[in-house]
């Protein structure tokens, strides 16, 4: 189909330059954590609830998000989402202490919970072409997150607040262009039930597949959340080593996950992902070297995506057939196991720089042996066969069309 076709182009392009801007706001605060540590004296544990409070206070309005977006339409839960994250990024370059900062990065990330309930399914009802509008999301995703560390860096060589400020800026800019060119869905879907949510937990396929989601997002956010402390780089320098790393993220979701997947499935394509993160955490707990260390922070980006590329096309496809219902079943488990992450490895760092690396693989080590034990299960459920269990069969139904990552 051609995409010049499309007749909501310029709301589709809108709500995809508000998720750049989100992403980009998630990993603007990776470079300048040791600047704030400094700036305001805390420890290293103190620093991660900047990460912590954002990711809970998301997990945690996922479902409120997604129960809002069905009683009073995606538009203005999505302008509301964005509306709250440009204030609380303005007013957290104003703090003054670590609680100020985290409160407000929580806010943040409320803001981002109504937008990444409502974003995707807004894009997919107004589209024609399916395909074209999840490749547009997810290449907003990855040149988010290889985008925000450049923008933390070098914005933050003049100042911590700067980056804040300024990701606050073009949050409000974006809220004008949504505010304008933004199109609610023309069907209107039922509003969503809390019951709804919870029974596609009632699914042997899907509990595993959050099983495995849950330790690997452990580990995301050990790595986003503590690696920037573990560098002991200067801001710019740390800015570019993230960069990079987002660069091995994009990569990964946009050149290889896919395609990998098609070859090999999206089941297999995980297990790839999750085996090579965890060779990473042991790489990342031995490493004396910064150059190796830094080495070691891109080949995790490039498996970071080729898992970011496919488990949330499994969600879709093992959970609710109401694409509502599986993403906020499945963000409640994905971000509720991030959040305690960063903090976990702030107060384990203060024993040995390695030792919240070893945690993390003891987690991915759990999330292994789950996906070994049912894969065959989440492939049979998606359609697929595992090379260590062919008698699975295939399933019955074919799943629905892949709709893209939500990171």
């Amino acid at each position: 189909m051609d995409r010049h076709t499309e007749p909501n182009r310029s709301a589709i392009y809108a709500t995809t330059l508000v998720a750049f801007l989100a992403i980009a706001g998630i990993a603007v605060v990776d470079p300048i954590l040791p600047a704030i540590g400094e700036a305001i004296g805390v420890t290293a544990w103190q620093v991660e609830l900047l990460f912590t409070a954002y990711i809970a206070v998301m997990a945690l309005g996922m479902i409120p998000a997604t129960l809002a977006s069905g009683k009073f339409g995606f538009k203005p839960v999505l302008i509301t989402g964005v509306s709250v994250v440009g204030m609380a990024a303005i007013l957290a370059s104003f703090s003054g202490d670590i609680v100020q900062l985290s409160v407000l990065r929580g806010v943040w990330g409320l803001g981002n919970a109504m937008f990444f309930a409502t974003a995707m399914v807004v894009l997919v009802n107004l589209a024609n072409d399916r395909e074209w509008v999840v490749g547009l999301f997810e290449t907003a995703l990855g040149l988010g997150f290889a985008v925000g560390p450049l923008i933390g860096g070098l914005l933050g060589h003049v100042s911590w607040r700067l980056p804040f400020f300024v990701c606050g800026v073009f949050m409000v800019l974006a809220l004008g262009v949504a505010a304008r060119k933004l199109r609610e869905p023309a069907q209107r879907q039922a509003p969503v039930r809390v019951g709804q949510i919870f029974a596609t937990y009632r699914k042997p396929a899907f509990i595993a597949l959050c099983v495995v989601t849950a330790a690997y997002n452990f580990v995301f956010f050990v790595v986003l959340g503590y690696t920037p402390l573990f560098l002991r780089l200067d801001v710019v320098p740390l800015g570019l080593a993230f960069t990079a790393w987002g660069l091995g993220l994009a990569a990964g979701i946009l050149v290889i996950g896919h395609r990998l997947a098609h070859r090999i499935g999206a089941v297999q394509t995980v297990g790839v992902a999750i085996a090579g993160l965890l060779v990473c955490m042991v790489l990342f707990a031995t490493s004396h070297s910064t150059a190796r260390s830094l080495v070691v922070l891109v080949l995790a980006g490039l498996c970071m995506g080729l898992a970011n590329a496919n488990l949330t096309d499994l969600a879709l496809g093992l959970g609710s057939s109401d694409r509502r219902v599986a993403t906020g079943a499945f963000n409640l488990v994905r971000w509720g196991a991030a959040a305690p992450a960063p903090i976990i490895a702030g107060k384990l760092a203060e024993h040995s720089l390695a030792l919240p690396f070893w945690v993390g693989f003891a987690v991915l080590a759990v999330g292994v042996l789950v996906y070994l034990a049912f894969g065959h299960v989440m492939a049979a459920g998606y359609g697929e066969r595992v090379v260590w269990n062919r008698a699975a069969r295939k399933a019955e139904h074919t799943p629905e069309e892949p709709v893209g990552e939500a990171y």
